[in-house]
This record gives C-alpha cells, sequence and structure tokens, in this order.
C-alpha cells in the first residue's frame, strides 16, 4: 500500500516514528531511542490495541453499526482509540471512567459523541477505582442488547498487536536492540514486545517500568496521581516473568522526567514516557557501552497541561522542585529524586 495516501484514518495506526535522542544524555556511551507513539491518530500507543481488539470484530460482523455497543473501562488513551474507531465505523461506545481521567482526555471522548460513566466511589478492599470500574462494566454489558466488551485486561488481541512495535523498533535499528524500556499498566505493550523478543531469539533486555504504588510486579498498592502508569489489580493478561528487570518510579520522576525531556528534546510527552526516562536515568550506570537503548513514549504531553506541566500543580503536590529539571547539562535531573 502507498503509505503517502491512506484509505482512512484508521490505516494512519501503527508505523510511529522512532527518533534518536542525543541530547538527552550527552555523556552517555550509547545510543538512544524513542518510539513516538504519540504519532497514531489517536494520539497514543493505545491506538493499536484499540484496533487489535475491534477491527475483526467489526470486518467479521459480530460488530454492527447502529446494533452494537462496545463497553470498556479506560483511564483515557485506550478510550480515545476505541472512540475514533467507533465514531468511524458509526458503532455505539460507552466508556466508565473516573476522577483520575484528565478533563482533556473528557473533553476529548466528547466531542467524538461517547457516553462517559464517572465512577466516584474507590472499590473498599483496595481504595482503588478499578475494581468499581469494572463492575460498572459488566453491569453495563448485562443491561445493554449487542454489548461487547473489549476487555483489555483479558483480551490476548491486545498484547498481540503490540508485536507489529516491536517489529517496528527492530526493523528501524537492524535488529540490534540491546535494551527495551516499556512502561507497564494492562501489560499490554510490555507482552507484545516480549513474544516478539522471545519468538525471534533476540537477546533484548527487556526493562519493565512501573509506578511506585502499583502492584504489577508484586509491590504494596499506595496512592498514584498520575493515570495510565501502574495498577492497583494485576490484569489477567500480566505476566510479570516477561520482564528482565523491572525499576519502579514515583509520581515526581515522572514529573522530572516528563519536563527533562521537554528541557532536552523539545519533546512534549505523557507521564509514563516521563516515568521511562527516570528509569534510564536509574540504569544507565549498568548499560554496556555501544549499546542500542529503544525507549517506548506511550502518549503526547497535551492531555498533562493540567498536571505534569502545570507549575502551581506540580508546586502544590511536590513543593519547589523545579530545580530538579534545571541540573546542568551533564546531569539528569531525575538522577536528583
Amino acid at each position: 500500500m502507498n503509505r503517502r495516501v491512506l484509505p482512512g484514518i484508521l490505516d494512519a495506526i501503527g508505523h510511529t516514528h522512532l527518533v534518536e535522542l542525543g541530547g538527552l544524555r550527552p555523556r552517555f556511551a550509547s545510543r538512544v531511542f524513542a518510539k513516538l507513539e504519540a504519532f497514531n491518530p489517536g494520539g497514543s500507543v493505545k491506538d493499536r490495541s484499540a484496533l487489535g481488539m475491534l477491527l475483526g470484530k467489526v470486518r467479521n460482523g459480530e460488530l454492527i453499526p447502529g446494533r452494537s455497543t462496545v463497553v470498556e473501562s479506560s483511564s483515557g488513551n485506550l478510550a480515545i482509540g476505541i472512540a475514533q474507531i467507533c465514531r468511524y465505523y458509526g458503532i455505539d461506545f460507552i466508556c466508565v471512567v473516573d476522577p483520575k481521567t484528565t478533563q482533556q482526555n473528557l473533553a476529548i471522548l466528547r466531542a467524538y459523541q461517547v457516553t462517559v460513566e464517572m465512577i466516584t466511589e474507590v472499590d473498599p478492599d483496595t481504595g482503588a477505582y478499578l475494581p468499581m470500574r469494572l463492575k460498572r462494566v459488566r453491569e453495563l454489558v448485562a443491561a445493554t442488547p449487542g454489548a461487547y466488551w473489549p476487555n483489555q485486561y483479558a483480551n490476548p488481541l491486545n498484547p498481540r498487536a503490540h508485536q507489529q512495535t516491536m517489529r517496528e523498533i527492530v526493523e528501524a535499528l537492524d535488529g540490534k536492540v540491546d535494551y527495551l524500556l516499556a512502561s507497564t499498566g494492562t501489560g499490554g505493550t510490555m507482552t507484545g514486545c516480549a513474544q516478539y523478543i522471545r519468538d525471534h531469539g533476540l537477546s533484548t533486555t527487556l526493562v519493565g517500568v512501573d509506578a511506585l504504588g502499583s502492584v504489577l510486579f508484586g509491590g504494596v498498592s499506595g496512592p498514584r496521581l498520575l493515570p495510565g502508569h501502574g495498577a492497583a489489580v494485576r490484569p489477567a493478561l500480566f505476566d510479570p516473568t516477561l520482564a528482565d528487570e523491572v525499576v519502579l518510579i514515583s509520581d515526581l520522576e515522572c514529573v522530572v522526567g516528563c519536563r527533562t525531556l521537554v528541557q532536552r528534546e523539545a519533546i512534549l510527552a505523557g507521564g509514563s514516557s516521563g516515568a521511562v526516562v527516570a528509569a534510564l536515568g536509574k540504569l544507565a550506570d549498568r548499560i554496556p557501552p555501544g549499546s542500542n537503548v529503544a525507549m517506548i513514549f506511550p502518549d503526547r504531553g497535551d492531555r498533562y497541561l493540567d498536571t505534569i506541566y502545570s507549575d502551581d500543580w506540580v508546586r502544590a503536590h511536590f513543593g519547589e522542585v523545579a530545580h530538579l529539571w534545571k541540573e546542568s547539562e551533564h546531569t539528569l535531573a531525575v538522577e536528583a529524586c
């Protein structure tokens, strides 16, 4: 297919840019690359998951415009990916969210004519919103004729879509991917990349980047400010053994990573991208010189303008911390966290 002229917007999903970050760590003896998933039409890596879980259902007639309704739980990015696909095909979509969903994401969903249901109570056992969101999804599916729940947390089509993500990275680097850093949520991206690495016999070290306060790799559940990174409940498809190494990153380190990325590379990325940048800072001394290090940046930062990129919000939650991303150009600010 001639990729200069695409048949429709959904054909623009995937084949995102891989860019070298030469200024992020000026004295680093390895090359660093970022897979910019913000270039998907819905603005995030979750476009791949959404397409993988829905397109086959549309093509085989299981999802019918005017009769079917997609119901899903999402903190934002997957919801936008699904919303775009549903609007493209004229299928109704009910999305269950919680107060951590950003106002920008809610506005985008409404622009796509999505029915948004906001869960405001946390689960009494875990103190998290996710179990209550899933409970509401089940209720909606049971009560809605023609409902389909993609269930990103257990659907194998979610990680399968990300085998292509890893293939694109490997092909761009002529097969030499020594390290891959991927943030974790549902585990779809990390699992798909791990499957590709295993199936093709690659020697890539896969680093899972998780949130402090997340349970994905056996940690203790705790408060987290930023959505989409980490989880209070381990998803069914998540296999912690797929990661060769695990790095835990705090909310503050996410913020510093994002601000450092803007300062050094003029890339405005989301919180989980900042987490990956912070993780690189923690691993850098152990990465052999001459390595190729690839990082997946899941989304863009314009959906975090009221949080990560708001000086007032950062100050309210962390105090005066701007010095952490304004260190000398030879010191990665996240190492000071």
